[in-house]
């Protein structure tokens, strides 16, 4: 019965991580609590992935990748780079996804997409390429070079805690030991997406005009407030002009003064001209029944709307923005920002109406119309990345370069088995923090609380699946399988096996969960069989940070997904036969590098 019940949490488990019915944070805390309830983990079990090595080494990781995103020096050494070699847009582009990929592998590369998006879509301006030839590669690098070193993916860290915590301590697997095979696979990668990849990619967003890309033009225009209007002496929250005709206004202009601020309890005058966003519909009610005099008929252009200091500005929130969970109406966005969301992208659709009312999630792309002081803001604001905008100035703290010496230290100090990696991160955060290079509030809001929720939560899902057995009764199943190929033949299709599973459930649910559940099944396995688990626990490691099939397998795809105007099937093009690719040259090779 045991069995049973693990097997039911798990397939609900996914299923809640593909339908997001929840956040994957809820999702993982409910699967703990079943686990709980079931009794098939202990109360102190239950708590003993939130002190877990790996947990606290990816939450270290997070302060000190935000620590370094804080001192711009990656886009100041990026964008220095670029000015060399911006004769030739391939060089160009094939040196700066070769440093990210090398960035990747000592910084978290949720937080490398965030850094670089604006850069990237900056240099896309400058070789006059579609964003969209250029943003799946840079998620695609940040991948790859995660797989370069144990600290470049949480993936990495999990896998080998479970690893140490089941030999007792006897294997683990080195810092740069991922390297071995992690380089052959990031090269694979970067020619592909220079051959084959940038042909089958669209050039679908133009970065120029950001009205057409939300399919703005013509909800745009301008109304003067006649002197028999209902308006005059009311205010917009009085007429109830939103509510009403499903209509927002942006601005007032009265006298050459723009007034951005207060609108809804503003008195409404004689003359003054309102700054509409809607339908041509509700502009015809709006006309008709407020007595007012449209403008123009024409539409406004961006330029026109970049007038003076007001704006239009594309900007993402990240998993770890305020926002998420709320409405802008919640958020009170316009008074808190300054300025007002025109539209909404999410996973390729674009929302126009009832803004107010749509929840948040994350790695949504806001359109965003305000002063620039105002955007400029926004972008210096945790949880916020302002797509396009990219500083090339080093922070001006005089200790600027500690950010990526603790960095540097930390790894080097793993490498040489001087200390663990996780006394290498904590001890780097406290030099962090001692030295004022960040605040502790920036280092608690740093954190990415939701990854840090769902590895802790998850993590007691492995002890589980051993306790119950239901790793040697997978394994038996899949060892039956493999059974029937020649016995020479026996651990290639193993190999193969795994990485295909573990590659398909990383594309459908978190590749977290997928490591922490593949990982015990996979020792089983190689265990039964009598061979050596490295190269199969490796496998598993790769192909857990194989996703490059669909846009919600890892959060850098789908940080990329609204910028980049892509559609679902463009992630599966592009994307299925590079997983094909690496998982063919990962069955050949890895048992080379180490031997069953």
């Amino acid at each position: 019965m045991e069995i049973i019940f693990l097997v039911v949490i798990i397939l609900t488990a996914l299923v809640l991580f593909i339908t997001e019915l929840f956040p994957i944070d809820v999702t993982a805390l409910l699967v703990l609590g079943l686990l709980l309830v079931l009794g098939l983990v202990s109360p102190a079990e239950s708590l003993a992935g939130f002190s877990n090595p790996a947990v606290m080494t990816i939450a270290c990781l997070f302060i000190m990748s935000y620590a370094l995103q804080k001192s711009h020096i990656l886009e100041y050494v990026i964008i220095s780079v670029n000015k060399l070699i911006d004769k030739s847009r391939i060089l160009g582009m094939i040196a700066y996804l070769f440093f990210i990929g090398i960035a990747s592998a000592v910084v978290n590369n949720t937080a490398i997409v965030a850094i670089f998006m604006p850069v990237t879509i900056r240099l896309a301006d400058k070789y006059d390429i579609s964003p969209s030839k250029v943003l799946i590669p840079l998620s695609y690098a940040a991948i790859l070079g995660g797989t370069l070193t144990l600290v470049g993916t949480s993936t990495n860290l999990i896998v080998n805690s479970i690893l140490v915590e089941t030999s007792g301590g006897a294997v683990s697997l080195g810092m740069l030991e991922f390297a071995k095979f992690g380089i052959i696979k990031f090269a694979i990668g970067l020619v592909y997406i220079f051959t084959i990849g940038y042909k089958l990619l669209p050039s679908r967003v133009a970065r120029s005009s950001s009205i057409e890309n939300y399919s703005l033009d013509g909800y745009l225009t301008e109304f003067r407030v006649n002197e028999n209007s209902p308006l005059c002496g009311k205010t917009l929250l009085d007429r109830k002009i939103n509510e009403n005709y499903d209509v927002i206004v942006l601005d007032v202009l009265r006298g050459g003064e723009i007034i951005t601020s207060n609108l809804r309890g503003l008195l409404l005058q004689k003359d003054d001209v309102l700054f509409v966003k809607g339908s041509f519909d509700n502009f015809q009610r709006l006309k008709e029944i407020e007595n007012l005099a449209l403008l123009t008929d024409e539409k406004l252009t961006q330029e026109e709307l970049e007038q003076e200091d007001h704006i239009l500005a594309e900007c993402l929130i990240t998993d770890n923005s305020e926002l998420i969970g709320q409405t802008l109406q919640d958020a009170n966005f316009r008074r808190t920002f300054g300025s007002f969301v025109l539209a909404i992208r999410r996973e390729g659709e674009v929302i126009r109406r009832k803004l107010a009312h749509f929840i948040l999630k994350p790695f949504d792309t806001l359109l965003v119309y305000g002063p620039k002081d105002r955007i400029n803001q926004l972008a210096s604001k945790e949880g916020f990345i302002v797509l396009g905008k990219a500083d090339a100035n080093l922070d001006s703290h005089p200790l600027w370069w500690l950010s990526i010496a603790t960095i540097l230290c930390a790894v080097g100090l793993a490498i040489f088995n001087i200390v663990p990696i996780v006394v290498g991160v904590i001890l780097g955060v406290i030099t962090l923090l001692l030295a004022r290079i960040i605040t502790p509030n920036e280092a608690y809001s740093s954190i990415h609380w939701q990854v840090i929720i769902v590895i802790a939560a998850f993590l007691p899902m492995g002890v589980a699946i051993q306790r119950t057995g239901l790793d040697v009764i997978i394994g038996n199943g899949i060892g039956s399988i493999v059974n029937v190929f020649p016995e020479h033949l026996t651990p290639y299709f193993l190999l193969a096996v795994i990485y295909l599973i573990t590659m398909i459930l990383t594309e459908i649910a978190s590749n977290a969960a997928t490591a922490i559940i593949m990982t015990p099944i996979t020792l089983t396995l190689a265990a039964s069989f009598g061979f050596d688990p490295k190269p199969f626990i490796f496998a598993v490691c790769y192909a857990a940070s194989a996703s490059f099939i669909t846009p919600v397998g890892y959060q850098t795809n789908l940080m990329v997904y609204g910028p980049g105007g892509y559609r679902y099937s463009d992630y599966i093009k592009v994307g299925l036969p590079l997983g094909v690719i690496l998982w063919i040259v990962s069955v050949l090779v890895i048992p080379m590098i180490w031997p069953f």
